[in-house]
């Protein structure tokens, strides 16, 4: 073993100690031999114990945990550290501007286990009110995320949008008279982008392909076929299939719904598909109505009498589940309000700070969830045009129950019910414990139903049937969470909730007024489930929400639009 990776792991030693709070003067020793036999000038595996001991700076302490590496290949005190942490708390540190010190608070205070739950924690805010970091410090933290999830091949359809769009606009300037348009996963909105690809017809196929085999458009460019591959310069594959015009809509058509759907389409045309002039002309010899791109999984929409007119963001009429500075918002109540009704030009924002239980996000008490409702009531008689309800994200406890008692639940407006700890639980007693919160007569929307977050983790397993069904029977609405990141009710079993007459509000959960803007990506996720404005909570006007709500707290249905 060379002396690099002999370092490496007395490092790696050194930083879980620091993590567990040991014996700090040990902690610097192990340190000081890391770096110093790092840059030693011979090797140590050629040296004895004996020498290994007379080492500056190293010791009979380390010298027997190098004997240890050397003979057996590993170091029994840090294998047993590794076994103690969890494994992405480990990759924690690894991660530029994270130190032991800053990720025991991490780790121990706020509840963080990966770097899934860290980059959502940094766009909620949360690290801020954590001893030790800064705005700074967590915009810091947030970039070398952004940098590392981007180096494992997997975007968010969020993150691979920009440079999506920043190529689009360079081939547009490059090739004026050709038709170019995105395919593939990333013209499906599907969540997870793993390859950017685009359609290219040109006159002069050949020519085209010739000029984008030599352009510096991407990195690391091959050519197969009429495929041009690359990447972008953070990493996101690209393949752009260049195409004749005349095949272009056969192409764009081909490359863009998956396997399942193109197949269904084509059994049902008996002529061989050859120069179509538009994909309208491709569903129509199909004996089928155009099916937007979204829809374009498997065979589900083709069996479908009547097309969906799905959703558009500017059927959405309000915003709920929003986050301020009462609990671990970056803006101001009033600031959340006016953006929502100056630059997003919507009739009415939703309130939902962190209930009592979420400590870590200065959740709030009783006495303040009263001091919040009088503000509440003061903007509303100063705010023209615009109304906020009084909500809440309530906790799911363990055992299901909201983490208020009944007189001050019936204070608020509406409630989001969602689970934010012990997401271990098998998925019999998760289904339970959100059934019973289901059944609360008090909640109004259940949020984030399986607290996923893309790429990063799973979230906890339910029964989903058993969930939206109990969700029908007690008039509670299933968020469409839109953080990117979230987008939690997945878009799959949107069409289970709208058959059992579940109505979804797309939600932003947002932190800070930007937030509002990611209400577009959950119209995105929605679009795809199949979601029409009549499905949508939100997409009602005020009044027709007002009287939602009041339904609702005296215990009558939801009224279905």
């Amino acid at each position: 073993m060379e002396n690099k990776p002999i370092a490496g792991r007395l490092k790696m030693l050194a930083k879980l100690m620091e993590l567990h709070e040991q014996n700090s003067f040990k902690i610097r020793s192990v340190a000081n031999a890391a770096f110093k036999i790092d840059k030693l000038p011979y090797q140590l595996a050629t040296k004895s114990i004996e020498e290994i001991n007379q080492i500056d700076g190293i010791g009979k302490s380390i010298a027997a945990y190098i004997k240890q590496l050397l003979e057996t290949g590993s170091i029994a005190e840090l294998e047993d550290l590794l076994h103690h942490t969890p494994e992405g708390v480990v990759e924690m540190l690894h991660i530029k501007g994270i130190g032991p010190k800053k990720l025991a608070v991490i780790w121990k205070q706020l509840g963080i286990e990966n770097t899934g739950e860290l980059y959502y924690a940094c766009n909620e805010n949360r690290l801020v009110e954590a001893k030790g970091f800064g705005i700074k410090t967590q915009e810091e933290i947030k970039r070398a995320l952004e940098f590392r999830m981007a180096s494992n091949g997997k975007f968010l359809y969020a993150q691979a949008r920009h440079e999506a769009n920043e190529l689009m606009l360079l081939l547009k300037a490059t090739f004026p008279g050709a038709l170019i348009e995105f395919a593939g996963d990333f013209r499906r909105c599907c969540e997870v982008i793993s390859e950017l690809t685009i359609v290219l017809g040109s006159r002069d196929a050949e020519l085209a392909l010739s000029s984008l085999s030599t352009t510096a458009l991407l990195n690391n460019i091959t050519v197969k076929n009429q495929h041009i591959n690359g990447e972008t310069t953070n990493g996101l594959l690209v393949d752009i299939i260049v195409t004749e015009k005349r095949f272009f809509y056969r192409d764009l058509f081909t490359y863009t719904g998956n396997e399942g759907h193109v197949e269904a389409v084509l059994e049902r045309i008996n002529d061989t598909l050859d120069q179509p002039e538009s994909e309208e002309f491709i569903y129509k010899k199909a004996s089928l109505e155009w099916i937007a791109p979204e829809l374009r999984e498997g065979s589900a929409f083709i069996d479908k009498a009547v097309l969906p007119d799905l959703i558009d963001l500017y059927d959405l009429k309000g915003s709920l589940h929003n986050h301020s500075t009462w609990s671990d918002g970056i803006n101001t109540l009033e600031e959340m309000a006016l953006y929502c009704r100056d630059e997003m030009k919507l009739e009415y924002l939703g309130i939902c700070d962190h209930s009592k239980s979420a400590v870590y996000a200065k959740g709030l008490s009783i006495e303040r969830v009263l001091q919040q409702q009088e503000e509440i009531d003061h903007l509303n008689k100063k705010l023209d045009g615009f109304h906020i309800f009084k909500g809440i994200e309530s906790d799911i406890l363990s055992d299901g129950s909201l983490d208020y008692p009944e007189e001050i639940l019936e204070r608020f407006d509406f409630i989001v019910a969602s689970v934010h700890s012990n997401i271990k639980m098998d998925k019999d007693k998760a289904t339970a414990r959100i059934i019973k919160a289901i059944e609360n007569p008090y909640t109004t929307i259940l949020g984030h139903p399986t607290g996923r977050l893309l790429l990063s983790r799973k979230g906890y397993e339910i029964d989903y049937e058993k969930v939206i069904d109990a969700c029908a029977a007690n008039n509670v609405v299933i968020e469409i969470n839109a953080n990117p990141l979230r987008l939690d009710l997945d878009w799959r079993w949107c069409q289970y909730a709208i058959k059992n007459q579940v109505l979804l509000s797309i939600n932003p959960d947002a932190h800070r007024v930007d937030g509002f803007r990611d209400m577009e990506y959950g119209i995105l996720s929605a679009r795809k489930g199949g979601v029409t404005k009549q499905n949508c909570l939100n997409a009602l006007s005020l009044n027709e929400i007002k009287e939602v709500f009041e339904r609702k707290k005296s215990g009558q249905a939801i009224i279905k639009i």
